[in-house]
C-alpha cells in the first residue's frame, strides 16, 4: 500500500511539474513585447539599448496597427526617393514622379543614413522617448503628428515642432517634413514601399530634383485605405 500511495504521487508531482513547464513555454511564446506607451511603462525600459540612439525614436499610444504587414491595396510599391544634397523628398511610383516635399536631413555630427531601405512602421499621433525623457503627441513633440519608421533600426521619416529647420541639415539623422507634410506622405505610403537615401547627386536625382519645382503633389496620388498606423 505504501508503495501505491507513493506512486501516485510521484505522478502527481511529475503532472504537476509538466503543467508548469508547459504553462511557461506557452506565456514566453504567445505573449508578444511591445514598446511602452506610458511614462510609467517607460520608466521600467531605462537600461534599453533606445535610451543611447541619437536618433529620434517614437512611441505609439497604442498598438501599431501597420507593422511590417504586405501590401493590401492591391497598387504596386512606391519607391522615396532623398537627396540629401537637395534637402528634398520625391515619391516615385512606375517612375512617375507624385510628389516633392522639403525636408531637414541629419546634422554633420549625426549624418542621415544612405542606401536603399524598407518602410516598415506606421505610427500616427506619435509618442517621443530620448534619454529618459517622454514627451507625448502633441504640438511640442519632436516628431510630429506621423512617424514612418525604416528597416534601418531608430532611424525613420517623421514630422517636426522645429518647421524652421525643414531645408537644412539639422536633424539626429532622420529625415524630417513639416506636419502638414508628413500626414500627406503618410497618406501615399504603407508598409513594404521603398526608401533611397542619397548622399550625392547623380543622373536620376538631378532629373527629379534639378529643376524649380512646387513642393506640393504634382500627380494624383492613390491614397491607401488606411491612412494610420495606430
Amino acid at each position: 500500500m505504501e508503495r501505491t500511495a507513493g506512486s501516485g504521487t510521484a505522478n502527481r508531482t511529475q503532472k504537476l511539474i509538466l503543467a508548469a513547464i508547459t504553462l511557461t513555454a506557452f506565456t514566453t511564446v504567445a505573449t508578444p513585447s511591445f514598446a511602452p506607451t506610458s511614462a510609467a511603462q517607460t520608466s521600467l525600459a531605462s537600461n534599453s539599448p533606445i535610451q543611447n540612439s541619437i536618433a529620434d525614436t517614437p512611441l505609439a499610444q497604442s498598438s501599431i496597427a501597420q507593422t511590417m504587414k504586405p501590401n493590401s491595396t492591391g497598387r504596386g510599391h512606391r519607391l522615396v526617393l532623398v537627396s540629401i544634397p537637395d534637402r528634398k523628398l520625391a515619391v516615385l511610383e512606375n517612375g512617375n514622379i507624385l510628389a516633392t516635399f522639403p525636408v531637414a536631413v541629419g546634422a554633420a555630427v549625426s549624418p542621415s543614413p544612405t542606401g536603399e531601405f524598407q518602410i516598415v512602421s506606421r505610427v500616427a499621433n506619435p509618442w517621443y522617448y530620448h534619454h529618459g525623457s517622454v514627451v507625448p503627441s502633441g504640438k511640442d513633440n519632436p516628431v510630429g503628428t506621423r512617424w514612418l519608421g525604416l528597416s534601418q533600426p531608430r532611424y525613420g521619416i517623421h514630422g517636426t515642432n522645429a518647421p524652421r529647420s525643414i531645408g537644412h541639415a539639422a536633424s539626429h539623422g532622420c529625415i524630417r517634413l513639416r506636419n502638414r507634410d508628413i500626414e500627406r506622405l503618410f497618406a501615399m505610403l504603407q508598409v513594404g514601399d521603398a526608401v533611397e537615401i542619397r548622399g550625392e547627386r547623380d543622373e536620376q536625382v538631378a532629373q527629379i530634383f534639378g529643376s524649380d519645382t512646387d513642393d506640393s503633389i504634382v500627380a494624383a496620388a492613390e491614397v491607401p485605405g488606411q491612412n494610420s498606423g495606430q
